[in-house]
């Protein structure tokens, strides 16, 4: 193993191969298309084929081909034993020297059946899934959770088809709004527990580390607003979304979080946002 760490330094050496490491171990455990990936960094195809191809060649990344797209993900094995090296090798896994601050205590452990979480959803506009999302997590167990939603460059206004589909679920729309991820950041913000993106644009983005280490996961969906078509076509779009997050945090609200510890919690949350399940007009 060694003898393959150096070689793997080096090339996360390299300020956007680093780039392009951190954007994936954002996304693990999704596989991403290289045009997705070339547009979020800003790359040429044959630019960004020049730091895949030194990523792989180092054992970083792994690369499928689906169809006719080229897509890559974390060789997570290889990063968790690259960043071992370096924090239990190299510090000798000694607390005064490796801040515990790197080992926060997971929302599991300290989690009682009383625990209230406090949980973000954060997309890009902040004016369709992720308000729909804090709104059906709010009504289905707001004794449980505080929900909240921002977006990372958010609108003045939120979807009106959105409101409208929240209308006919009975939620109270009196409270949404659009919201900058800003507001979240401060020292005056909520700590939250878990934080979840919920668009492949937002999770591409970076962003500053959360205050606490909450747990994140990538719950990425198709963005209902892009979607053409007659009227109908357009609203059947937001009543599928609002399904699959409805389906989705159903299967949130039911983990057991205080029985679970924080690698056990990840994979739960995680395999939430892989499942492929359309959502439904419920």
């Amino acid at each position: 193993m060694e003898t393959q760490i150096p070689n793997r330094l080096s090339t996360l050496g390299h300020p956007q191969r680093l780039s392009l490491f951190r954007l994936l171990m954002r996304r693990y455990p999704d596989r991403v298309p290289a045009t997705e990936l070339a547009q979020a960094l800003g790359l040429k195809p044959s630019t960004l084929s020049t730091y895949v191809n030194a990523l792989m060649h180092a054992g970083l990344i792994r690369q499928e081909r689906v169809g006719t797209s080229l897509r890559y993900a974390i060789h997570i094995e290889a990063a968790r034993e690259t960043i071992d090296y370096l924090i239990l090798d190299c510090c000798r896994g000694r607390p005064d020297i490796c801040s515990p601050e790197l080992y926060p205590t997971p929302v599991g452990e300290t989690a009682t059946s009383d625990s209230k979480f406090n949980v973000l959803f954060v997309c890009t506009g902040n004016s369709a899934r992720s308000i729909f999302a804090e709104a059906i997590l709010r009504d289905l167990a707001g004794d449980r959770f505080a929900a909240y939603s921002a977006g990372t460059k958010p609108g003045s206004k939120l979807n009106p088809l959105a409101v409208e589909v929240l209308e006919q679920k009975a939620h109270d729309v009196s409270a949404l709004r659009s919201k900058n991820i800003s507001q979240f950041q401060g020292a005056d913000a909520p700590t939250f527990d878990f934080v979840f993106t919920v668009c492949n644009r937002a999770a591409n983005e970076e962003c500053a580390s959360w205050q606490g280490q909450p747990v994140t996961a990538h719950w990425g969906l198709p963005d209902p607003v892009k979607v053409e078509g007659s009227d109908a076509e357009k609203s059947l779009a937001f009543h599928q979304t609002y399904g699959a997050l409805r389906t989705r945090m159903t299967g949130f609200i039911h983990l057991p979080i205080a029985s679970l510890n924080r690698i056990s919690l990840q994979k739960a949350v995680d395999d939430l946002g892989q499942s492929k399940e359309e959502g439904t007009a419920l």
